[in-house]
């Protein structure tokens, strides 16, 4: 098997980008400290490398997309599915951390779980390989319960008001 490496190197830079993105707009200080939160809630340390190997099935199942889509058309809807995932799940972390908005940040989780599925459910239409689909269930999974944790400090904590200079 021949490795693509300019693909290779295109999924693993989504991958890349999008987990060092997540974890430079998180801030876990005083104000996400002080949120009332469920007592199920994973431990903080637990979110980094959960989404580092999530992100990095979904980085290659990204590969497979691009090394596999067999005409022009197929590979613009892997570039597409994977281009929209790539704004929302890098939307949310400044809507909850940075703007201090879980309530928007579980608008936009709707979203985002939507472009998470449609990585499951039509990638494989568009290369014809279930297993690039598979690799994304990890992601559907974690992003259903982080969907959930995010309602549930929502709940929790609201009403919510707009950050002072924003």
């Amino acid at each position: 098997m021949d490795i693509d490496w300019t693909s290779a190197a295109i999924a693993a830079g989504w991958a890349i980008i999008l987990g060092g993105a997540g974890g430079a707009l998180t801030e876990i200080g005083a104000w996400y400290r002080d949120l009332k939160k469920p007592v199920w809630q994973p431990p903080d340390w637990l979110f980094g490398p959960a989404w580092t190997v999530i992100l990095g099935l979904s980085g290659w199942s990204f590969y497979i997309g691009l090394t596999e889509a067999p005409s022009p058309e197929a590979l613009a809807h892997v570039w597409g599915l994977f281009g929209v995932n790539f704004a929302l799940h890098f939307a949310w972390s400044p809507l909850f951390f940075k703007l201090k908005r879980p309530d928007w940040a579980l608008g936009e989780n709707i979203f985002l779980w939507l472009s998470v599925l449609s990585l499951v459910v039509l990638l494989p239409r568009n290369v014809g390989d279930s297993f690039a689909g598979w690799l994304n269930v990890p992601y559907l999974v974690w992003v259903s319960f982080a969907f959930v944790l995010n309602w549930k400090i929502v709940q929790l904590n609201r009403p919510f008001r707009q950050a002072a200079g924003i």
